[in-house]
Protein backbone atom coordinates (compact mmCIF):
# COMPACT_ATOMS: atom_id res chain seq x y z
CA UNK A 1 0.00 0.00 0.00
CA UNK A 2 1.15 3.65 -0.85
CA UNK A 3 0.01 7.00 0.71
CA UNK A 4 0.81 10.25 -0.80
CA UNK A 5 -0.12 13.08 2.19
CA UNK A 6 -0.36 16.72 0.91
CA UNK A 7 1.12 19.15 3.72
CA UNK A 8 -1.77 20.89 3.99
CA UNK A 9 -5.14 19.60 4.17
CA UNK A 10 -8.33 20.36 5.12
CA UNK A 11 -9.27 18.68 8.58
CA UNK A 12 -6.03 17.96 9.75
CA UNK A 13 -1.97 18.69 9.14
CA UNK A 14 -0.14 16.37 6.99
CA UNK A 15 1.67 15.35 9.53
CA UNK A 16 -1.35 14.86 11.83
CA UNK A 17 -2.36 11.95 9.01
CA UNK A 18 1.01 10.62 8.66
CA UNK A 19 1.21 9.75 12.48
CA UNK A 20 -2.62 8.47 12.08
CA UNK A 21 -1.42 5.82 9.30
CA UNK A 22 1.34 4.70 11.61
CA UNK A 23 -0.88 4.23 14.11
CA UNK A 24 -3.56 2.25 12.47
CA UNK A 25 -2.55 -1.53 11.81
CA UNK A 26 -4.35 -1.43 8.74
CA UNK A 27 -1.74 1.14 7.51
CA UNK A 28 0.96 0.87 9.43
CA UNK A 29 3.37 -0.42 6.73
CA UNK A 30 2.24 1.44 3.84
CA UNK A 31 4.75 3.47 2.51
CA UNK A 32 3.65 6.70 3.11
CA UNK A 33 5.13 9.79 1.13
CA UNK A 34 4.57 13.58 1.87
CA UNK A 35 4.25 16.03 -0.22
CA UNK A 36 5.79 19.34 0.63
CA UNK A 37 4.77 22.85 -0.23
CA UNK A 38 8.55 23.84 -0.53
CA UNK A 39 11.94 22.30 0.11
CA UNK A 40 12.74 23.56 3.02
CA UNK A 41 14.65 21.39 5.18
CA UNK A 42 13.14 21.73 8.38
CA UNK A 43 9.60 20.32 6.92
CA UNK A 44 11.10 17.07 5.58
CA UNK A 45 12.55 16.58 8.99
CA UNK A 46 9.19 16.97 10.68
CA UNK A 47 8.01 14.88 7.78
CA UNK A 48 10.05 12.43 8.14
CA UNK A 49 10.03 12.44 12.24
CA UNK A 50 6.38 11.86 12.18
CA UNK A 51 6.71 8.96 9.72
CA UNK A 52 7.26 9.46 6.32
CA UNK A 53 8.84 6.96 4.29
CA UNK A 54 9.75 9.93 2.27
CA UNK A 55 8.56 13.42 0.12
CA UNK A 56 8.42 15.19 -2.67
CA UNK A 57 7.56 18.79 -3.27
CA UNK A 58 4.27 19.93 -5.04
CA UNK A 59 2.65 20.21 -7.21
CA UNK A 60 2.92 16.71 -8.51
CA UNK A 61 1.58 15.28 -12.19
CA UNK A 62 0.15 12.01 -12.76
CA UNK A 63 3.94 11.27 -14.43
CA UNK A 64 6.06 12.60 -11.16
CA UNK A 65 3.85 10.38 -8.90
CA UNK A 66 4.09 7.18 -11.24
CA UNK A 67 7.81 7.18 -11.72
CA UNK A 68 8.66 7.66 -8.00
CA UNK A 69 6.25 4.34 -7.16
CA UNK A 70 7.61 2.17 -10.08
CA UNK A 71 11.20 3.35 -9.12
CA UNK A 72 11.27 2.64 -5.27
CA UNK A 73 8.82 -0.50 -5.88
CA UNK A 74 12.10 -1.89 -7.99
CA UNK A 75 14.27 -0.86 -5.68
CA UNK A 76 12.77 -2.08 -3.08
CA UNK A 77 12.03 -5.34 -4.45
CA UNK A 78 8.07 -4.92 -3.96
CA UNK A 79 6.44 -4.70 -7.52
CA UNK A 80 8.84 -7.84 -8.61
CA UNK A 81 12.01 -9.35 -7.75
CA UNK A 82 13.44 -9.46 -11.10
CA UNK A 83 15.39 -6.10 -12.10
CA UNK A 84 15.40 -6.54 -15.96
CA UNK A 85 12.42 -8.63 -17.88
CA UNK A 86 14.26 -10.43 -20.88
CA UNK A 87 12.31 -11.91 -23.89
CA UNK A 88 15.08 -13.13 -26.41
CA UNK A 89 17.00 -10.26 -27.36
CA UNK A 90 15.12 -7.88 -25.89
CA UNK A 91 16.33 -6.73 -22.41
CA UNK A 92 14.12 -4.42 -20.70
CA UNK A 93 16.28 -2.75 -17.62
CA UNK A 94 13.86 -1.90 -14.61
CA UNK A 95 15.72 -0.36 -12.55
CA UNK A 96 18.31 1.80 -15.42
CA UNK A 97 14.97 2.68 -17.28
CA UNK A 98 16.41 1.33 -20.48
CA UNK A 99 15.55 -1.28 -23.05
CA UNK A 100 17.97 -3.14 -25.62
CA UNK A 101 17.99 -4.85 -28.28
CA UNK A 102 21.08 -7.39 -28.59
CA UNK A 103 22.70 -5.13 -26.60
CA UNK A 104 22.10 -1.77 -28.64
CA UNK A 105 20.11 0.70 -26.54
CA UNK A 106 16.38 1.06 -27.72
CA UNK A 107 15.46 5.07 -27.59
CA UNK A 108 12.29 5.28 -26.23
CA UNK A 109 10.34 8.43 -24.56
CA UNK A 110 8.64 7.60 -21.09
CA UNK A 111 5.65 6.40 -22.20
CA UNK A 112 6.78 4.06 -25.13
CA UNK A 113 9.10 2.58 -22.28
CA UNK A 114 6.52 1.97 -19.74
CA UNK A 115 4.30 0.35 -22.98
CA UNK A 116 7.15 -1.55 -23.51
CA UNK A 117 7.87 -2.78 -19.66
CA UNK A 118 4.14 -3.79 -19.53
CA UNK A 119 3.86 -5.28 -22.67
CA UNK A 120 7.16 -7.15 -22.08
CA UNK A 121 6.04 -8.34 -18.77
CA UNK A 122 2.59 -9.91 -20.32
CA UNK A 123 3.99 -11.70 -23.11
CA UNK A 124 2.06 -13.66 -25.34
CA UNK A 125 -1.23 -11.90 -24.41
CA UNK A 126 -3.11 -9.78 -26.51
CA UNK A 127 -4.17 -6.81 -24.55
CA UNK A 128 -6.96 -3.89 -25.42
CA UNK A 129 -6.01 -0.41 -25.71
CA UNK A 130 -7.82 0.02 -22.15
CA UNK A 131 -5.52 -2.96 -21.02
CA UNK A 132 -2.59 -0.82 -22.30
CA UNK A 133 -3.65 2.58 -20.89
CA UNK A 134 -4.36 0.80 -17.31
CA UNK A 135 -1.21 -0.82 -17.24
CA UNK A 136 0.26 2.66 -17.78
CA UNK A 137 -1.30 4.15 -15.04
CA UNK A 138 -3.05 7.09 -17.44
CA UNK A 139 -7.11 6.47 -16.79
CA UNK A 140 -7.10 9.71 -14.81
CA UNK A 141 -7.55 11.84 -16.68
CA UNK A 142 -9.29 10.14 -19.56
CA UNK A 143 -6.99 9.83 -22.61
CA UNK A 144 -8.07 9.05 -26.25
CA UNK A 145 -7.67 5.22 -26.52
CA UNK A 146 -6.23 5.69 -29.80
CA UNK A 147 -3.18 7.62 -28.00
CA UNK A 148 -1.79 4.12 -27.60
CA UNK A 149 -1.72 3.51 -31.69
CA UNK A 150 0.59 6.67 -31.74
CA UNK A 151 2.68 5.25 -28.73
CA UNK A 152 2.72 1.33 -30.62
CA UNK A 153 3.73 3.18 -33.79
CA UNK A 154 6.72 5.03 -31.93
CA UNK A 155 7.71 1.79 -30.12
CA UNK A 156 7.53 0.17 -33.21
CA UNK A 157 9.90 2.29 -34.67
CA UNK A 158 12.02 2.54 -31.97
CA UNK A 159 12.63 -1.63 -32.18
CA UNK A 160 12.72 -1.28 -35.79
CA UNK A 161 15.72 1.24 -35.59
CA UNK A 162 17.73 -1.47 -33.42
CA UNK A 163 16.96 -4.23 -36.02
CA UNK A 164 14.36 -5.77 -33.76
CA UNK A 165 12.09 -6.38 -36.63
CA UNK A 166 8.35 -6.64 -36.07
CA UNK A 167 7.87 -7.54 -32.34
CA UNK A 168 4.81 -6.40 -32.09
CA UNK A 169 1.86 -8.20 -33.25
CA UNK A 170 -1.86 -6.20 -34.17
CA UNK A 171 -4.84 -7.87 -33.68
CA UNK A 172 -7.29 -6.92 -35.39
CA UNK A 173 -10.44 -5.22 -33.37
CA UNK A 174 -8.84 -6.67 -30.19
CA UNK A 175 -5.86 -4.81 -29.79
CA UNK A 176 -1.12 -5.54 -29.00
CA UNK A 177 0.33 -8.77 -28.27
CA UNK A 178 4.30 -8.28 -28.04
CA UNK A 179 5.13 -12.52 -28.99
CA UNK A 180 7.86 -14.40 -27.12
CA UNK A 181 10.82 -15.56 -29.59
CA UNK A 182 10.76 -18.71 -30.87
CA UNK A 183 11.89 -21.56 -29.07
Amino acid sequence: MWAFVDWVLDECSGLELCRRLRADSRTAEAHVTMVLEADDPEDRRRALRAGADDYMVGPLNRTAVLDRVFALQDRRGLRQTMQAVRLGDLTVDLLALQARWQDRPVHLRPNEFRLLRFLAENPDRVLSRLDLIEGLGKLDPPIDERTVDVWIGRLRRALKNVGAGELLRTVRAMGYVLDSPPG
